[in-house]
């Protein structure tokens, strides 16, 4: 097992993955690099080998692909993940080992939202949907997490081996905070600044897409985390539509003692009763939520021991 394990997921990253290797040398000498190629057509590949990193391939496109075969493949103490576009500085990298190392962190989070960001970016719609995807988690699931999208985390060997990589693309930034959280699991926070891609180096996240995606995966964890309160606001929106339909029903009725619209009346009872079925199964589900997360911590037990024996 290794003390330190740095990695870095690459797709076309010849101009700056060597750049990246030597901070990393400077910065962390003590972790072994490993850089996954994901189907790169310039010379990545050739480039981290030559300064002695352990190229390994996915063939698999995505980061989550990427960071699904690293987690099963790689055993560490301590895990660094960093981008090798060269945007992260590996100068803080020291700190936010210490802290999953000596603090007993689950997971440290490489905030660039509290520095440089939002001044180093240059696509504006960038910097509107960090916000968005901020606000919305912390608003979700009560939390105070600086930067959701970061690609700049360390990690403890348990967080690693107990973290279900569902995601195929960029949103596995999303759904590692989101499984941080929702299992009470240690969160830190380090700022670094941030420093925008070298010229002639391009990002492979397309702002709409990708956006889209990350927001749908929010959407999906809370109802799978959270299913009483998503649930229930299915159902709060369902009656509210039911009682839209209603009310004019009733008023005429009142009015007038004859019910003129039936079919109108009928489909509110539908929505009404779907409402309640919306409610109950929240309550079913919660049930079950709460189960995994009985069997989430027998489960972190039993990984717990396996670190152990693999440092025996």
């Amino acid at each position: 097992m290794d003390k330190v394990a740095l990695l870095i997921p690459c797709y076309n990253e010849e101009k700056t993955i060597a750049k990246v290797i030597e901070d990393a040398r400077r910065f962390l000498p003590e972790a072994v690099v490993y850089v996954y190629d994901n189907n790169s057509t310039d010379n990545t590949a050739k480039i981290a080998k030559e300064h002695g990193a352990i190229v390994r391939q996915e063939r698999q496109q995505g980061k989550g692909n990427v960071l699904r075969r690293m987690f099963r493949e790689i055993d560490a103490e301590c895990y660094v993940l960093t981008d090798g576009d060269d945007t992260y500085p590996l100068e803080n990298a020291k700190e936010m080992v210490r802290l999953v190392l000596e603090e007993k962190a689950d997971m440290v989070v490489g905030d660039r939202l509290s520095s440089t960001y939002f001044s180093e970016n240059k696509r504006p719609f960038h910097n509107l949907g960090n916000s968005m995807v901020r606000g919305s988690i912390n608003g979700l699931f009560h939390c105070d997490i600086k930067d959701i999208m970061t690609g700049y985390r360390t990690f403890s060997y348990n967080f690693v081996k107990t973290f279900p990589v569902l995601s195929k693309g960029f949103e596995i930034e999303t759904e590692m905070t989101i499984h941080a959280v929702n299992n009470n699991m240690q969160i830190a926070n380090v700022i670094v600044d941030y420093r925008d891609r070298p010229e002639g180096s391009e990002s492979k996240l397309n702002t709409y897409s990708d956006g889209f995606k990350v927001l749908r995966t929010i959407a999906r964890l809370f109802r799978v985390y959270k299913p009483m309160q998503f649930f229930s606001l299915v159902s709060l929106v369902l009656l509210l539509i039911s009682f839209g339909f209603f009310l004019p029903v009733f008023l005429d009725y009142v009015k007038t003692g004859l019910v003129a619209k039936f079919p109108t009346l009928i489909v509110c009872g539908f929505v009404a009763l779907a409402a309640i079925q919306s409610f109950f199964a929240g309550m079913i589900l919660s049930n079950n939520a709460n189960k995994d997360r009985r069997d989430f911590e027998f489960q972190l037990g039993l990984i717990e021991m396996m670190r152990k024996q693999n440092e025996k």
